[in-house]
């Protein structure tokens, strides 16, 4: 079906009043949606009467704050134990390897050759450590520089007493 003047006047009216370009369509009938879009921006139709869904909103407005629930039963208090005071676990130091130049270049590296860099690699003496694999990529002494233990996360006092509160 074509573009009819009356279709055209029609299109017009629907657009303005804010249809959405799948509406116009089912109403015209005999034309999909992306011809619709076609026809409008041939006519240059840009304006609309309404938005065919809502802009969101630039602000949105601050929740009130909630208010402290207050049971209507008086809360059990609880003297504190002695609490436990944290103790700073000092961080584990930092195991330096005394770097020599490695037997292993980028064409020699093998499968089971330890792959620490050692050096720039941007110079001519870059070399690799080329000893044996124990885990992993690196040998046992680059092994443990490069993975280093999880530091175990000690409670301190107040944490302590605050995840505690929500048993109380």
């Amino acid at each position: 079906m074509g573009w009819t003047d009356e279709r055209v006047e029609m299109l017009k009216k629907l657009w303005q009043d804010g249809l959405s370009a799948s509406q116009i369509a089912k109403q015209l009938g005999g034309v999909t949606r992306n011809a619709v879009i076609g026809k409008v921006h041939r006519l240059g139709l840009s304006g609309r009467a309404a938005p065919s869904k809502p802009a969101r909103p630039a602000f949105k407005a601050p929740r009130p704050q909630r208010a402290p629930v207050h049971a209507a039963a008086p809360r059990r208090v609880v003297a504190p134990a002695a609490t436990p005071v944290a103790v700073a676990q000092a961080p584990t130091p930092v195991r330096y390897v005394d770097e020599a130049p490695g037997s292993a270049t980028v064409l020699t590296l093998g499968a089971h050759m330890c792959k620490w860099p050692i050096g720039d690699p941007s110079t001519d003496g870059f070399t690799f450590c080329g000893r044996r694999q124990s885990a992993g990529p690196y040998c046992v002494e680059h092994a443990q520089v490069a993975y280093q233990p999880a530091q175990s996360k000690k409670r301190g006092g107040s944490e302590l007493a605050r995840s505690l509160r929500r048993y109380i």
